[in-house]
């Protein structure tokens, strides 16, 4: 309630909620009837000043003798929003966790099965390793190179292959 002789206070939303609140907690406690809680409520959403909410509380306890003054709840600071992590040019691919080097555009599995599957260097054509690929070609022709290359397939699928700049390939 507002001093004689004074303005009465006007108030905003975080008055108005604070009030409801405060009504629901006393709803809560059984003080108050659905039918009460709803008349209240709907009360302190039209209220404009503290006078209006002070005769909400004046029947309830804690708010009896003193002056009902609803202060406003501090605005909390919004949790951030999760944004996407920003994109590494240099790695567009991601990065190896092991070493933080770039990925390659190509992946391991994809030449480590081309390797088993035609193996006379497709596999490392692929990783972009041609000086490889093209000495297992050549030397398929008399037996070696298919078995270099069937070798060389089970090696990249178990070990760390790098494409011709030296970036893992993706796994």
């Amino acid at each position: 309630m507002s001093m004689p002789g004074s303005r009465p206070m006007r108030i905003g939303n975080a008055e108005r909620e604070a009030a409801v609140r405060a009504l629901g907690e006393h709803y809560a406690q059984g003080r108050l009837d659905p039918q009460e809680y709803e008349e209240r409520t709907s009360a302190a959403y039209a209220a404009r000043s503290t006078d209006e909410l002070a005769p909400l509380f004046e029947d309830l306890p804690g708010h009896g003798e003193q002056a009902t003054t609803v202060l406003p709840v501090p605005p909390t600071a919004a949790a951030p929003l999760p944004q996407a992590p920003p994109h590494d040019v240099a790695a567009p691919y991601g990065r190896d966790p092991a070493t933080g080097l770039p990925y390659s555009d190509r992946y391991k599995v994809v030449a480590g099965v081309l390797q088993l599957l035609l193996p006379f260097g497709i596999g490392r054509f692929y990783s972009g390793h041609t000086g490889i690929a093209i000495a297992q070609l050549l030397l398929s022709f008399i037996g070696i190179g298919v078995l270099w290359a069937f070798i060389d397939g089970i090696v990249i699928l178990a070990g760390r292959p790098t494409d011709p700049h030296g970036r893992p390939l993706r796994p």
